[in-house]
């Protein structure tokens, strides 16, 4: 087995973790039960917060699952016109538009100080941002490399969006309990203002001629990889792009479902331990360090093992999990919830290194942005679990018949994947059949 082109420009990795810093910002998405758990008393529905959140409303669990099931829905659609902005105008402008959205969404949700202020900043404007911002890195940066690198380089870009859970769980908590829920939106508004502005400043696509490192031989991730560029128009004709986006939203109801109720369950399951009922944000931040490593991890294991096979361990594993839920926190084990939350928060991550190199592999890289953008409608419809189970909570008690749901649901995925092969572009030299991807 040999390689070509087998170094990359310095440019190539300066995209690479530019892209990375950008979604560490974008993924605040992820930190929003913190924000949940302050807004949210069943009991005081109704009464206006005092002190540090005067003026504020308590919300229940159906409310307060709103502007997240909101902005999960408007930033996958802005994936589409991102992923245009990307292809056309280039990652800087969009990534620099999007961060910029993002940062005036949570300013505008802290000083309106309401509900209607949270939907429209959190939800809209930073679902616009977040769709807007995040189409722009990872295409930028899989342009400079090649089929056998994809999956790592797309968990690396993308891991900044899990990981941002990490810092911002401790640091959201620490703002509100310091400064209110209103200074927590702001600070963290101006802080991405600043961060998307530079870091957008250094992506960069390759230049027209530019040729990928490239890996002769067998490669059990990218031997059924296309050599040719698809169009948009060309790839919704296709039965596999309908695949893909059934795929990415069974990978992602379950993800959603745990991040938008991460701080209530450790809460849940920790009566006995104070220390960690009192903390519930560990788990929060114990989720975005899973959910970037999942990025990573599962991308440079499905550039081993095929994309396939690494789609169908994390979702058969992670079914297990949320099949044990119940029992896990009946049980009051804060060891189990985390094990069972980790694999969780890691095969949804994985997911979101998986599809964007399933696009690449099905579609080709060039129209990547726009392509990549229509499989991402799956990632926003994925919401449909959390905001049923805020209901199946406020109605039930529990959230035990939407973890049910939820594992079943990734079952259906392993078996659609099962089926979904590579489609064969007209222009290619087809063997007699469609190649497994």
């Amino acid at each position: 087995m040999s390689q070509q082109n087998q170094s990359v420009p310095a440019q190539a990795w300066v995209t690479v973790f530019a892209g990375m810093s950008i979604n560490l910002c974008l993924g605040i998405l992820y930190a929003w039960s913190i924000w949940k758990s302050a807004l949210v008393n069943v009991d005081k529905a109704g009464e206006i917060m005092t002190g540090m959140n005067a003026g504020w409303a308590y919300l229940n669990n159906a409310q307060a699952a709103t502007p997240f099931s909101i902005c999960v829905i408007i930033f996958a659609l802005l994936m589409i016109p991102g992923g245009r902005i990307q292809d056309k105008l280039g990652p800087k402008f969009g990534a620099t538009l999007g961060g910029l959205t993002l940062a005036v969404g949570c300013i505008v949700a802290g000083l309106m100080k309401s509900y209607t202020g949270i939907i429209l900043g959190f939800g809209v404007l930073g679902g616009i941002g977040m769709g807007i911002g995040y189409a722009a890195p990872t295409p930028a940066a899989l342009k400079w490399f090649g089929p056998h690198k994809r999956g790592l380089i797309a968990g690396i870009v993308v891991g900044g969006y899990g990981g941002a859970a990490l810092y911002i769980g401790g640091l959201g908590q620490y703002l509100i309990n310091k400064y209110g829920i209103t200074g927590s939106f702001i600070g963290l508004g101006v802080f991405f203002a600043v961060v998307v502005v530079i870091a957008g400043q250094l992506l960069k696509t390759p230049p027209e001629g530019y040729k990928p490192p490239s890996l002769e031989g067998s490669n059990v991730a990218t031997a059924g990889s296309t050599i040719t560029n698809w169009d948009p128009a060309e790839v919704v004709k296709t039965w596999q792009f309908y695949a893909l986006v059934v795929m990415f939203i069974l990978t992602t109801q379950s993800g959603l479902l745990i991040i938008g109720n991460a701080k209530g369950l450790m809460v849940a399951a920790a009566k006995n331990m104070p220390f960690f009922a009192a903390n519930a944000w560990i788990l929060v931040s114990f989720g975005g360090l899973v959910n970037a490593s999942g990025r990573v991890g599962t991308g440079f294991y499905s550039d081993k093992i095929g994309r396939l096979n690494a789609y169908c361990l994390n979702c058969g594993v992670s079914a297990l999990c949320l099949f044990s839920l119940p029992y896990i926190i009946q049980s009051q084990s804060v060891a189990l919830l985390f094990l069972a939350v980790g694999i969780a928060y890691w095969q949804y991550g994985g997911g979101l290194a998986l599809m964007p190199s399933f696009t690449a592999d099905f579609f080709g890289p060039k129209n990547l942005g726009m392509n990549y953008g229509l499989v991402f409608i799956g990632w926003g419809l994925g919401v449909f679990v959390t905001r049923l189970a805020g209901t199946i909570e406020d109605v039930t008690g529990s959230l035990n018949y939407a973890f049910y749901l939820s594992g079943a649901l990734l079952v259906a995925g392993v078996i659609l994947a099962q089926m979904t092969r590579r489609p064969m572009h007209h222009t290619e030299e087809a063997p007699g059949e469609e190649v497994t991807a």
